[in-house]
Formats: structure tokens, sequence, C-alpha cells
């Protein structure tokens, strides 16, 4: 069943989404479940994982209580403060079934954000809870990404957007060799998304982008690497269907289990999600 890893739902606010400026102002308004479904059915797409955008945890409770109301929201990737000492009680309090991971906008921090000891505390303490995290960095952040996932062999950990490549200044040499870095810690697997939005918006092409997908699925393999859409960021610079397209173009040559794996497969496995559901 086709899943697309990373769909972002928000009721828009000026005050509560300030990173929305006005080059994004198509993006300046609700986007709710309704609206994805309907791009998901056009484009065959069967359930996706809702990953937070705010770092707070009402998001999170908002988020869970769409997954209840909407079954093909199959997980979400909320937020809890990694930092706080009542770490417990907030993942205590937000206990459900399709929580299944949490992050922490780290793009948006100081570069040595991912050495903070009372993070990585909070890291060590997401296994107990069977809970992944993705990362969600810019390609500069990778060496301290690496640095960061092989101190927790034991962590499950999603690279997000591929670590964000600038395919816009067609920076992809240093990027590549971060990512072969990456991809030998067993622990990570990455989400083939987002990749439109790192490009020129109004010019990009599928051959464009191919290039650092099909860099990703030489090294990490289909089995470590998932689709998704980053809608509605992804709108920005194509329709749903056009940036998905940019995934299957680049696997259609492969076997079908290959292909099957990237469209929903590494997603269920990597987020358990036949052990929730049953």
């Amino acid at each position: 069943m086709p899943l697309d890893s990373h769909v972002h739902f928000w009721q828009y606010t000026p005050a509560e989404y300030a990173w929305i400026d006005s080059s994004m102002a198509p993006l300046q308004r609700d986007f709710m479940p309704d609206d994805a479904w309907r791009e998901m059915q056009r484009a065959g797409m069967d359930a996706c994982i809702a990953v937070q955008v705010r770092q707070t945890l009402a998001e999170t409770r908002w988020l869970l209580t769409l997954a209840e109301e909407h079954p093909f929201i199959a997980g979400v990737v909320g937020w809890v403060d990694l930092r706080s000492a009542d770490l417990d009680a907030q993942i205590d309090s937000l206990k459900h079934p399709k929580l299944v991971g949490v992050r922490h906008i780290v793009q948006a921090e100081p570069d040595d954000f991912l050495h903070d000891a009372d993070f990585r505390r909070g890291i060590a303490r997401l296994g107990r809870y069977g809970l992944a995290y993705d990362i969600l960095i810019y390609a500069r952040q990778l060496p301290a990404a690496i640095d960061f996932a092989a101190a927790f062999p034991d962590a499950r950990f999603v690279l997000d957007h591929l670590g964000k490549p600038d395919i816009r200044a067609n920076e992809f040499d240093a990027w590549r060799r971060d990512l072969d870095r990456i991809v030998a810690l067993p622990n990570v697997v990455a989400k083939l998304s987002g990749l439109v939005t790192e490009a020129d918006w109004n010019r990009w092409t599928i051959e464009d982008l191919h290039r650092y997908v099909n860099a990703a699925l030489d090294r990490f393999g289909p089995d470590r690497l998932m689709i998704g859409s980053d809608w509605p960021v992804c709108t920005l610079a194509g329709k749903y269907d056009e940036v998905l397209d940019v995934i299957r173009t680049a696997i259609s040559g492969r076997p079908a289990e290959e292909q099957d794996a990237v469209l929903g497969g590494t997603a269920r496995h990597f987020w358990r999600l036949a052990e929730r559901e049953s």
C-alpha cells in the first residue's frame, strides 16, 4: 500500500506560522486532512504520516486527534521537549497507538545543537517508548548529524529530505560524501522528500532531482528509503502528483519489490505500523 511518509497539516495564523513569509504566500491558509486526501487519492496514495511543524505539545495532540478522525493518517511524528526534566511525563500524556516518532526543528538551531547534553539524554529515552526520531537539518549540519546518530546505535533515525542538499546552488559532492558516511550507520533510513523546494521552484527538472535521488538509491538502497511529498510545502514548486512522480520515475526500472519498499514498505517497517494496527 503506497504511503506518503511526510505530510503536514495546519490551521494558519500569522503569529503561529511566522516562518511562512511573503515568499511563501500560497501557504498562508489552512491545510487540512480532507485537502490532502483529495490529492493523495488522485496520486494513488493510500496513507500518510503526519509530521509536526510547531514545537508544542498542543499541536501533537491535535495531530493525534486528526489521526483518530481520518484512518488514512497512519501515524504521527510529533514534538516533545527532549531537553525537559519531565520528558517522561510529556510522552505519557501523549500515549496513543498512532504516535510513531518525534521531531525537533534542528535546522533552525545553532549548528552545535545536536551536541547538547540534555537533548541527547532525551533521545536516549525514546527507545523505551518505541519512538523513532526524525532528523531535520540542512546539508551543512550533516557532519553533526552523523556524529549524533552514531552515538545512539540502538535508536531509530530517519533523515528528512535527504539532509536538504542545496540543489538550487548545484551543491552535490560534499553532500554525497556526507551521505556516504551516514549510510554506514545501520540505524538511519531516509526520506526521498522535500527536494523540489531545495531546487529552483520555477525551473527545476526531473533530471536535476534524479541526480540526488539516484545517489541515495545507490547508497541507502530501497529498503532504507521512503517516498514523501512534504505537502503542502512542496506545492510552492510543483503539484502533489508531480512531486511524487520525481521519485516514481527514478525507481520505475527497478524490480517490483524494490519499488514497493520505497513506495510504502520501508515506512511501514520503520514505524512498525503493522504492530500498531494489530
